[in-house]
């Protein structure tokens, strides 16, 4: 198996082997992924940090060893902590990053990076949250200029420490069920059910019966009972499902 690291900004993780092919997801400077599958352009990755899978552009793939791979695996983890921010590479040229990105693992790529960064703080999660607000809705993203509710929510636990999985059905199986929104704390996820009962979105709880969630952008909105009431459209855009608290 062959083992790599991002070495870019952002790398799109696509649903096919073609570059129309819809994002599924999106690597992030300093994640890991591992190699499951290779076509002539492209190499099947399977995120070390989710389990999350897709192609993306072998042209794109920074490659390093299995004891490299584990290494980093190991290791403790600082992000960036500005909306953006650069790297230098090794001929001096800069690399722009976005909040979020694994910059102690610079030093693996021979790059060097001097901003601001941290481990995961967990008391800051919904100072994190606050940090994307306005960003726009981008199916499968994961960057202030481009998020979905689901990497969205998984990004700002990620500053916090804490991992999630990827999609909104799959968070919705980690944690604790609430029995009563009343329940509810800051930084408890919610989720969201469509008329089919599947789970299809999600959003971080805060103070006074508000939440956050990507929906059109990063936003605030009211949640009560009966799901999130948005105040732009004067009426409830989705239904509640369940509280999960996860921290």
């Amino acid at each position: 198996m062959k083992y790599g690291i991002c070495a870019l900004s952002i790398v799109p993780v696509r649903e096919e082997t073609s570059d129309p092919s819809e994002q599924v997801n999106q690597l992030l400077y300093g994640d890991l992924f591992k190699i499951t599958d290779e076509r002539k352009n492209w190499f099947r990755v399977r995120s070390a940090h989710d389990g999350y899978e897709g192609w993306i552009d072998r042209k794109q793939a920074h490659l390093i060893d299995k004891d490299t791979f584990e290494r980093c695996l190991q290791e403790e983890v600082n992000y960036s902590q500005d909306l953006v921010d650069h790297v230098e590479l090794p001929d001096g040229q800069l690399l722009t990053i976005v909040m979020g990105s694994a910059t102690s693992r610079a030093q693996v790529m021979g790059h060097r990076f001097d901003g601001l960064q941290r481990p995961g703080d967990r008391t800051a999660l919904v100072d994190y949250a606050l940090m994307y607000l306005n960003a726009p809705y981008l199916w499968g993203g994961k960057s202030p200029f481009g998020i979905d509710c689901s990497g969205y929510t998984q990004m700002v636990y990620k500053l916090a420490g804490v991992s999630l999985m990827r999609d909104a059905s799959q968070q919705a199986t980690q944690g604790e069920a609430l029995s009563f929104i009343e329940e509810s704390e800051p930084g408890d996820l919610a989720f969201f059910d469509n008329s089919d009962g599947n789970i299809t979105h999600v959003g971080i709880i805060l103070e006074d019966h508000h939440i956050i969630h990507a929906h059109g952008k990063v936003r605030i909105d009211r949640i009560d009972h009966s799901g999130i009431f948005n105040r732009d459209q004067g009426k409830h855009t989705h239904k509640l499902r369940v509280i999960k608290r996860i921290i």
